[in-house]
């Protein structure tokens, strides 16, 4: 049954420590452990029935509302994610051409590698619409 107090530990991690937290974390694994023990009185295997179990709880989002945590909300940084890579591109795309027309100003070769470095700010740019 340790498996069973390692998830509920690992779902409950990001809970701030308090008596209500211990209170839950304990009617959880005794409500698992409950479980396991029906399923193992049905024919199931331990590894099985601990398996199940877990899969059965599922999410604990309403557990957190009422402890009072809010789930994170990510925040949306794809705009600045495409914005540092056209900044980004333009400065390498320039560093190409100032070593091109420095050094080889008889042959132009920038335009090459130009197509390379122009796949990160497309990229960014679809994964952007995307999201959009």
């Amino acid at each position: 049954m340790k498996k069973l107090k390692n998830h509920v530990n690992e779902l409950f991690k990001d809970v701030p420590e308090s008596e209500q937290k211990n209170a839950v974390i304990q009617e959880v694994i005794q409500n698992l452990e409950e479980k396991v023990w029906d399923l193992m009185e049905q024919g199931k295997a331990e590894e099985d029935a601990i398996n199940k179990a877990i899969v059965d709880f599922g999410d604990i989002g309403d557990l957190k509302k009422e402890l009072g945590i809010n789930p994170s909300v990510k925040k949306d940084n794809t705009k600045l994610n495409l914005g540092y890579s056209i900044w980004g591109s333009l400065l390498i795309i320039s560093l190409f051409v100032f070593i091109n027309f420095y050094y080889t100003p008889d042959v132009i070769w920038f335009v090459y590698p130009t197509f390379a470095v122009l796949w990160w700010p497309l990229t960014m740019y679809f994964k952007w619409l995307r999201n959009k």
